[in-house]
């Protein structure tokens, strides 16, 4: 990773991202090694489990294990009800947002995990935290994520994103919204994902990522 793109970027908030990074790959390799396992153990069998089937399942006992496990109905004590969109619901308390997701846009809970950890690299002033998984015991389970709250903000122009995104090393596709430097493919930029604060400082709530 060439750390070039982010000389004119604030620093504010890296030593957090590079601790909540190393949190979260943690909590992906040890749900990647339970997967690993659960596999084995069912390989010779006739039960028929498919790979999200083991992550949920996986990803439940690991929360309960390690107390990060929230029960559904008590979802709404993370804090006030925000917008939802389309993999997330969104709970605000204090300075926090609390984003409960789907896996509807990433359709698995390691695929969520190596995607937050790769926004923190790129937008580290909205860095995410992981927080614990709630659903419905047995059936449906969900990462919660935590990001800082950004205040006193509008939604960014495009051409403001444009600029952004070419300050910081990435080149405009010809889809809107989408960006691309030697490492990642950065999409669903749009005004809705952007924001931009009364000294112009942007800020990327969400975003699509993958690797190249």
């Amino acid at each position: 990773m060439n750390d070039d793109i982010f000389e004119s970027v604030s620093q504010r908030g890296r030593g957090e991202e590079i601790a909540e990074n190393r949190r979260i790959y943690e909590v992906a390799d040890e749900l990647s090694r339970r997967c690993q396992l659960y596999e084995a153990q069912f390989r010779d069998g006739q039960e028929h489990v498919s790979r999200f089937e083991i992550e949920q399942r996986v990803a439940e006992q690991y929360a309960k294990d390690n107390g990060i496990w929230i029960p559904m109905d008590e979802v709404f004590e993370l804090g006030v009800p925000g917008p939802s969109g389309n993999e997330n619901d969104t709970y605000v308390s204090n300075d926090i947002v609390y984003k409960v997701n789907n896996l509807l846009n990433s359709g698995s809970i390691l695929k969520l995990l190596y995607k937050i950890s790769w926004h923190n690299i790129l937008f580290y002033d909205t860095y995410y935290s992981f927080y614990g998984f709630t659903g419905f015991e047995g059936r449906t389970i969900m990462p919660i994520l935590q990001q800082r709250l950004v205040k006193n903000a509008t939604l960014a122009t495009p051409i403001e994103i444009d600029t952004y995104m070419a300050a910081i090393g990435f080149i405009k596709l010809n889809n809107e919204g989408r960006y691309a430097n030697a490492d990642f493919e950065v999409w669903d930029l749009v005004p809705r994902n952007v924001l931009v604060d009364k000294d112009g400082d942007m800020f990327v709530v969400d975003a699509e990522i993958k690797t190249l």
